[in-house]
């Protein structure tokens, strides 16, 4: 069932995430490091929201993606190094950090990976052989890639300060 123009599900999405800005925007620990985290959600809402005709998203899609906004606005209002529930889980699993920088990094691996695969079989241009897992693959590397850079720049332009953007915890 794709994302037809009477179903629901994007501006619901959407909703969510303009609620979750205001939030996590409302006083986060540090903004600069809150503006850099938010970004790929402020990018993608009016993107998907310009192709909801052209390329519906799936429930199974739009699920994973929406989880994995409320994942980057938790972070970028407390920086992934100080989000609460990282040090409970911290806590229970008897490790010395905070790893909610983690699961942000498993997202931003996992939900690219599910929304480029069906973008990629809806294209039908290569069916659903050996190729689309591996491209679907290589994409999915190539943008956490490209996210790694844009933090490698912002650790150079920032020094000190990109302690809270990059949340290293003493680990760089």
């Amino acid at each position: 069932m794709t994302n037809a123009p009477h179903d629901h599900r994007l501006p619901l999405l959407l909703a969510a995430w303009a609620v979750g800005l205001v939030i996590s925007g409302w006083h986060p620990f540090d903004r600069a490091t809150w503006l850099m985290e938010v970004a790929p959600v402020m990018i993608a809402a009016p993107v998907l929201w310009m192709t909801r005709h052209r390329l519906p998203l799936t429930p199974i899609a739009l699920s994973p993606m929406a989880v994995h906004g409320i994942v980057l606005m938790v972070g970028g209002a407390y920086s992934y190094a100080r989000v609460p529930i990282g040090f409970d889980v911290q806590h229970w699993l008897g490790r010395a950090r905070n790893p909610y920088d983690r699961f942000g990094h498993f997202t931003q691996g996992f939900v690219p990976f599910v929304v480029l695969r069906e973008l990629l079989i809806r294209a039908d241009r290569l069916g659903r052989g050996r190729l689309t897992p591996f491209l679907t693959l290589a994409c999915c590397l190539a943008i956490s890639a490209g996210y790694e850079v844009i933090e490698s720049g912002a650790a150079m332009a920032l020094g000190q300060g990109a302690d809270e953007f990059l949340g290293t915890q003493g680990d760089p």
